[in-house]
């Protein structure tokens, strides 16, 4: 115990152990690629940004890279400094416009790479960071999302807000914020490739999350009337004419919107629908806009979660997203209304939130960053049915989780009779075992087949300890249709209590988890849960709560989404007698007998650090046994080298402390 309250834990052997597997899965100082993100592809090769690590500090490098599709062959192209992300192809082949913050850390900036000189060069700068980059179909133009220096990220990049400059503002100086600053807005600009130009385009009035081309000379957006994060939660889409300034309103969703993109000859729109928790972070029923005439059709996937979307020609698009276990390609054809499944598979899945690929031709053939539980990052092409790694990143993985895991789909229904899925990664041996239950954030996103390298290092760990873990997918879950999503609104703490109690139940009962070491952990929504958990049922043996919410009062306030506490509590903060008191952990603390450790960042704007201090007093004032972790650089979520090495050691220590497997380590 006293290990996991000191300070410095470089000197365990439990750090030392996840550093070497961070070590091992990264192969700091080589020079290789580790993993991969961002992929494009002119048809011959698939480029991408490829994480180099030079040391375990900080978030990992990356760099443009090369892969041919043919050979496998696969090269650096860019040499930073920083970080270069982001590429691609202009529609000719010839170039690679791509986003690098070598001028100064955070502040991303357009280049472009000329493939046959093997130069790069910088685009005039913009007043803030670039977040993304589009063509236009001709190739002559390139659409940068732009936000300002000082403007909130979303939960997915960390919930920070990004590096400002106070110009000669004195170290004592107080600030100020009204919430109107211009640097919370984000713009689109225009970039000219033949001038070498660059303006601003849209309306004062428009804030725009997300933008893509609608033809040569409109653009389709996503946006609100104003920059706070919460806005995003009703922001409508638009498509603005470049030259005259003209925006028309083409959309007022019911529910969250993201993915737009508009077909080359400008006659289509097309965007994803979703009931979501997070910005960027969407996956739901594909909209199809027509253009003038402003008809809407709602196209029918098989069920699939639409979670991408690009058009391969002015006649057909390839889609593709999540459906219960699997993850699916398709195309689409708008004309004859006709949607076809290409490839879909329930073992294997791709890098990134949700589903994310690069067209290859037009007959929803791809390429992606595969991966899964028991695969490293890997470029691979699918055609058809038929899915063919290209080249992998594997530098360690494949040794670490060979004869470790059973890899397990599970079933079973919720007290109401809802059916549920999730995973179960559990040691090789048979009987009860000590078993973690790993509860995801959003509420609504989905654990699917992943690189477990990437983000779980401590599941790795566990399962060495001979340690079950179990991802439940509840209702609100992605991969299951809208409606199931929003089982989840207004009744946060609810209903999904019982899904995940339930889900414990059913592998007690087949023998699989042991009732007297069960633990509980997660992020975000996960820490919530992992909060909320613990006050209603005296199951659990050890609990670790990462970046939760735990009082609504506070998250509405403090909090830099505000608008999705409303959605998920359906109620009102002001409402004394009501769910935000109702569903608050710390209202609940008294009951708490479950040893718990909380894991919070410092700089974190969605669940502000604030939510885990309040419930360690809570717990601790009222005779439980909690620890508090604040780690002072990090945000959202444990991200950054070497805490997220301290975070992994911590998590297994306390797991280990209250529920140990009693099982050696394997070498």
């Amino acid at each position: 115990m006293q290990s996991l309250l000191d300070q410095d834990l470089r000197n365990t052997p439990l750090y030392q152990e996840a550093e070497s597997i961070h070590r091992a899965l990264r192969r700091p100082t080589s020079g290789l690629i580790s993993d991969a993100a961002e992929v494009t592809t002119d048809g011959r090769r698939v480029v991408f940004a490829g994480s180099i690590v030079d040391r375990l500090n900080g978030t990992p490098a990356s760099r443009i890279c090369a892969t041919d599709l043919s050979s496998g062959d696969t090269r650096v192209i860019t040499f930073g400094p920083h970080t270069d992300r982001a590429p691609k192809f202009s529609p000719d082949g010839d170039l690679i416009a791509f986003l690098s913050d070598r001028e100064g850390m955070g502040n991303f900036q357009l280049y472009l790479l000329d493939l046959k000189s093997g130069g790069a060069r910088a685009a005039p700068r913009v007043e803030g960071w670039v977040e993304y980059l589009h063509w236009s179909p001709d190739g002559r133009r390139i659409v940068l999302g732009v936000a300002g220096h000082g403007a909130e990220t979303s939960g997915t990049q960390g919930a920070v807000r990004s590096q400002q400059a106070f110009s000669a503002a004195e170290s004592w100086m107080p600030r100020i914020e009204r919430g109107s600053e211009a640097f919370h807005w984000r713009r689109n600009y225009v970039y000219e490739v033949g001038t070498n130009t660059l303006r601003r385009v849209g309306t004062e009035a428009d804030n725009v999350w997300e933008a893509s081309w609608c033809g040569n000379d409109a653009l389709v957006v996503i946006s609100s009337t104003g920059p706070g994060e919460g806005l995003w939660y009703s922001a409508r889409l638009k498509r603005v004419q470049l030259d005259s300034g003209e925006s028309q309103e083409l959309y007022a969703p019911k529910d969250q919107l993201g993915w737009p993109a508009g077909s080359p000859d400008g006659r289509w729109v097309a965007v994803v629908e979703a009931v979501c928790s997070d910005r960027w972070v969407v996956a739901g029923d594909l909209k199809l806009i027509q253009i003038p005439s402003g008809k809407i059709r709602c196209v029918d996937t098989n069920g699939v979660d639409i979670t991408y979307v690009e058009w391969c020609s002015a006649h057909r698009m390839i889609v593709g997203g999540h459906r219960g276990f699997e993850t699916v390609v398709g195309r689409y054809e708008p004309t004859a209304d006709s949607f076809v499944e290409t490839w879909k598979s329930v073992e294997l899945s791709t890098a990134g939130r949700y589903f994310t690929a690069a067209a290859l031709g037009d007959q929803g053939d791809c390429v992606v960053v595969g991966e899964s539980f028991t695969r490293a990052p890997e470029i691979a092409v699918i055609r058809g049915e038929e899915y063919r790694a290209v080249r992998s990143f594997d530098l360690g993985y494949d040794a670490l989780i060979r004869g470790t895991a059973q890899i397990e789909q599970i079933s079973w229904s919720a007290p109401d009779g809802l059916a549920l899925q999730g995973w179960l990664l559990r040691p090789v041996e048979s009987g009860p075992c000590p078993l973690v239950m790993h509860i995801h954030g959003g509420p609504i996103w989905q654990i699917r087949p992943m690189w477990l390298g990437r983000y779980f290092v401590h599941v790795l760990m566990l399962l060495n300890r001979g340690c079950a873990v179990f991802f439940p997918n509840p209702r609100g879950s992605s991969g299951r249709g809208r409606e199931f999503a929003r089982r989840v609104l207004g009744d946060v703490g609810g209903s999904d209590t019982q899904d995940y109690l339930s889900g414990l139940d059913a592998l007690v009962e087949r023998g699989i988890a042991d009732p007297a070491r069960l633990g509980v952990t997660g992020g975000s929504y996960g820490g919530f849960m992992t909060s909320w958990l613990i006050t209603q049922d005296d199951r659990f043996a050890a609990a670790v709560a990462v970046a939760p919410v735990t009082n609504q009062v506070t998250a509405q306030l403090l909090s830099s989404i505000p608008h999705f506490v409303e959605l998920s509590l359906a109620d009102r903060y002001t409402n004394s007698a009501g769910k935000y008191f109702q569903r608050s952990p710390i209202m609940h603390a008294s009951r708490v007998r479950t040893p718990t450790l909380h894991i919070c960042g410092a700089l974190d704007r969605c669940t502000p650090p604030v939510e885990a201090e309040q419930f360690h007093s809570a717990l601790l004032q009222n005779g439980a046994e909690s620890v508090l972790v604040t780690y002072p650089e990090e945000g959202h979520g444990i991200s950054r080298w070497p805490a997220c090495i301290d975070y992994a050691a911590r998590l297994v220590c306390w797991f280990e402390l209250h529920m140990a497997a009693n099982r050696e380590v394997r070498s």
